[in-house]
């Protein structure tokens, strides 16, 4: 008998119905533990691990501590949240790992197992039930944030554009960051419900929080390659989150509740693809969706499950799907080296289509970095609560960049257009961060 199962045993009649029902669920979690054969393959690849060195903060210390999760929940659930959080769910484990362990669905499903037991601060429960599930309030409440956020911030980088605020240090650190845009995209691009063009067919518009809210000229120029390859675009108003924010923080409940918000818009509409410019909300679409549904109507589970080989991001559709025509790689002109985005490539296996694009940019070469699929230490919520272990795995990206000499850096991921701004305008690095959707619609 497994130590989960010895503890739902001794507690199933001792503990209340509720606690009883988050053991049962820790029972779910064995069978995806024993794959881990505590090879150290997971050891290499971590970015954690390789500021920290402590064991703990690996993979495979993190399910030998599952392992015992269903005692050690009850008798120190802050240290065992604590451990689990150490983690940037980049997947770079799951990747490299030999047995093929679902590290990604086994550290979701165990913060949610912990933040249900231990249940969530007052400011998370705002930050996810009161604000995030309710997309027109969120969006509003930014949108007058960034009206007023001149009182707070100062800059930090006239070149890189990025802002640094001494009143809220010990709320977001010494981060330099872009500042919310003044004209979000939603607040000039409500929805959309245009006919396919040449191409014959339609895609569901996903922009993804941050590009909405922080980087609007992504989207614009997603929409303006849209136009000119003849694509069809349905954006219904008010999307709402991917989610992933709330999964990753535990909250299941608003992770739900996003969910099936989005699911209800996209099925008022007809389209064929549903394509973003963010990796992190097509890889949350496309490969967690699917793998929490157990509670959810057959209705939904379809319609999920449905969508699963539609979703991708918006280079693999321009390559992939609309076969652009692209020019010759060039072999002179300004240097653009590439981040690949943990999640665009260990998660989607996107990693040559965005090469293929940046290589057709007249005027311009691709100068490969070392260790360009290595986590920039990004995160979401990991830069927040461990910003200084989040800045160690930055300047090993930031460093890796500058050894190339670019004038510009590309990726497919605003949260790592964050992050990677943040290390180059901290060094007072001139290189611009660009999204590779923006290079490619300069050029039409």
């Amino acid at each position: 008998m497994s130590n989960t199962a010895q503890t739902v045993k001794k507690t199933s009649g001792k503990t209340p119905p509720d606690v009883r029902e988050l053991l049962a669920e820790l029972l779910e979690l064995d069978d995806q533990l024993v794959g881990c054969m505590r090879c150290g393959f997971c050891m290499p690849v971590c970015p954690v691990y390789g500021v920290t060195m402590k064991e703990a903060d690996v993979t495979r210390g993190k399910i030998a501590l599952l392992e015992n999760l269903a005692h050690e929940v009850i008798t120190d659930s802050k240290g065992v949240s604590e451990k689990l959080n150490r983690c940037l769910l980049c997947g770079s484990c799951q990747a490299a790992c030999p047995s093929g362990v679902k590290v990604m669905d086994i550290f979701l499903r165990a913060r949610s197992i912990v933040a249900g037991y231990m249940g969530l601060t007052p400011v998370k429960k705002f930050l996810f039930r009161a604000l995030l599930t309710r997309p027109r309030l969120f969006n509003g409440l930014l949108d007058l944030s960034g009206k007023f956020q001149n009182l707070f911030l100062k800059d930090a980088s006239t070149f890189m554009g990025t802002s640094c605020a001494p009143l809220l240090k010990t709320i977001i650190g010494d981060r330099h960051f872009p500042a919310l845009a003044k004209e979000s995209f939603h607040s000039k691009v409500a929805s959309l419900n245009t006919s396919a063009g040449k191409s014959g067919l339609r895609a569901l518009f996903f922009p993804g929080c941050v590009s909405d809210k922080v980087f609007p000229n992504v989207a614009h120029a997603a929409i303006k390659v849209f136009e000119k390859h003849g694509v069809g675009v349905y954006m219904p108003e008010a999307l709402a989150c991917c989610g992933i924010p709330a999964l990753a923080a535990g909250d299941r409940n608003a992770y739900d509740e996003l969910l099936k918000q989005n699911l209800k818009l996209f099925a008022a509409g007809d389209f064929d693809y549903l394509v973003t410019p963010c990796a992190t909300c097509t890889a949350t679409i496309k490969e967690v969706w699917p793998k929490l549904t157990e509670k959810y109507t057959a209705g939904e589970r379809k319609q999920i499950a449905e969508l699963h080989d539609k979703v991708m991001d918006i280079t693999q559709f321009l390559v992939d799907v609309l076969k652009v025509e692209l020019p010759e790689p060039g072999k002179a002109g300004k240097r653009i080296t590439y981040h690949d985005s943990c999640h665009m490539k260990k998660s989607l296996g996107v990693a040559a289509q965005p090469r293929k694009i940046l290589n057709s940019l007249p005027g311009c070469q691709l100068a490969e970095m070392p260790e360009a699929d290595r986590c920039c230490g990004s995160g979401g919520s990991f830069t927040l609560v461990h910003y200084d272990l989040s800045k160690e795995i930055g300047k090993r990206k930031r460093d890796n960049i500058v050894s190339v000499k670019p004038d510009m850096v590309a990726m497919g991921c605003p949260a790592c257009m964050l992050q990677i701004t943040d290390m180059l305008s901290r060094n007072n690095d001139a290189i611009p961060v660009k999204h590779v959707i923006e290079l490619y619609a300069d050029t039409l």
